[in-house]
């Protein structure tokens, strides 16, 4: 084994790739229950925002407890997501218990939001619901057993 590189303390963000910017901020306040931390998605038409990093792409940031979720508006319209390609799998959020997950699919199924079961993982230590964010991204509520 080599020397370690680095010692990460956890994950500062992770953001995801849209093609809606406006479908997708709904999408996830509506899933996440807070408005962004910080929102350039009103500007998405301004020329060069697309590029502009300061600016997040035109994107916004929600928190999500100590870590921060980020949308970025910058694929083409009409892609789809593809969990086999190199890159993003899936998104995990933690919840605080499997009864707040339980609660989340009655809320999923008042919303008319389309996803999976609440399924225990067995050994794992953990059971996940999940749910499909406008792109397709696939998105987990998981809590611990």
């Amino acid at each position: 084994m080599s020397e370690q590189i680095v010692r990460p303390l956890g994950l500062a963000h992770v953001r995801v790739t849209v093609t809606d910017i406006h479908r997708s901020k709904a999408f996830y306040e509506q899933l996440l229950g807070v408005a962004p931390a910080m929102d350039f998605s009103e500007h998405i038409d301004e020329p060069g925002i697309a590029e502009d990093r300061e600016r997040l792409y035109g994107g916004c940031i929600f928190p999500v407890g100590e870590q921060l979720f980020g949308l970025r508006p910058v694929a083409p319209s009409g892609q789809r997501f593809d969990p086999d390609t190199v890159g993003l799998d899936h998104v995990s959020f933690t919840v605080g218990s499997v009864d707040e997950l339980r609660a989340a699919a009655s809320r999923l199924d008042g919303a008319g939001i389309e996803h999976g079961e609440v399924t225990d993982l067995g050994d794992a230590g953990m059971v996940i619901l999940s749910v499909q964010d406008p792109d397709d991204i696939n998105l987990e509520l998981a809590a611990q057993k």
